[in-house]
């Protein structure tokens, strides 16, 4: 089964009538022969003096302070259309991310907002010490771009001693596992990754992570994962976990989860202009996964 023609015009006016310009320059970058400056320039619409990148980035909160999460969010999109270089990585991320860097090395998830603006109330009890999630990608980009700096020592240190320390807690998040792998593709300890990364292969698929009930409203979303949430191309390093009837199964659902004006919905945001931008970042993912594995009608 592919995505009709038809459904993926649907798919395409919704994005670009209800999201926000990140996401529709993302679509025009993957999509329709799109330009990386103007994913760039999307990005850098967040940014803050302190180096930082806030307002939304994420649309649980509307605050406009800088958010450790935010900045790898951003570092992360400008990687994934080829935009990111070395320079750019020292020059325009690195000292924000060293200012906010714990006692124990690492950086953490998300800080308390200190404004009134409206966010989801998770954000209100965040803990704000180091994270593994936000940690590990920054060094796994790090490695990629062959930067070496002192920083990363004891920030490295950090994220083996998280992955020591939660073990399997957070398997289930497929937000954080691609972080993580960032890190444990890039890293030159490859002993100690491929080990962590056969754990995590294991975890998946022993620990009742994926959900079976294609009929539930939230297969697919956060806390109900399917497979192609953790394998979203071939090229993924949890790909060989999956078979293909397994894969396949789960790309004909997802298809047949699309709604009658394109979009591919998710439960999330504080307001009616919000669950709009999480559903323009859900339909976007979806297309995405569904080009990497050709089911996108020609």
């Amino acid at each position: 089964m592919i995505l009709p023609k038809n459904k993926f015009q649907k798919a395409r006016d919704f994005i670009l009538t209800n999201a926000r310009m990140i996401e529709r320059r993302l679509f025009e970058f993957h999509f329709a022969n799109g330009d990386m400056n103007g994913v760039y320039h999307a990005v850098y619409a967040y940014r803050n003096p302190d180096g930082g990148f806030g307002h939304g980035m994420e649309p649980d909160t509307a605050s406009p302070e800088s958010q450790p999460l935010f900045s790898i969010m951003a570092l992360e999109t400008l990687d994934e259309v080829g935009y990111m270089t070395k320079d750019l990585i020292l020059k325009d991320f690195m000292p924000y991310f060293e200012s906010i860097t714990t006692e124990k090395g690492g950086i953490p998830w998300m800080f308390r907002p200190k404004s009134d603006y409206p966010c989801e109330g998770h954000f209100k009890t965040v803990k704000e010490w180091a994270a593994l999630s936000t940690t590990a990608p920054l060094l796994g980009i790090l490695e990629k771009y062959e930067i070496n700096i002192p920083w990363m020592k004891k920030a490295e240190e950090f994220v083996w001693s998280e992955f020591e320390r939660i073990q399997d807690k957070h398997a289930f998040c497929y937000l954080c596992v691609p972080r993580w792998l960032t890190f444990l593709e890039h890293t030159k300890n490859r002993d100690r990754a491929e080990r962590i990364i056969n754990d995590l292969k294991s975890w998946i698929l022993n620990n009742g992570i994926i959900c079976e009930d294609k009929t539930d409203d939230g297969w697919g979303l956060y806390g109900k994962p399917h497979s192609l949430n953790y394998a979203t191309s071939p090229n993924s390093i949890l790909y060989s976990i999956f078979t293909k009837q397994v894969l396949n199964s789960d790309i004909e659902t997802l298809i047949s989860k699309q709604k009658e004006d394109g979009r591919w919905d998710t439960w999330y945001g504080i307001s009616e202009g919000t669950k709009l931008e999480w559903a323009g970042i859900q339909t976007l993912s979806v297309l995405k996964t569904l080009k990497n594995y050709d089911k996108i009608e020609k």
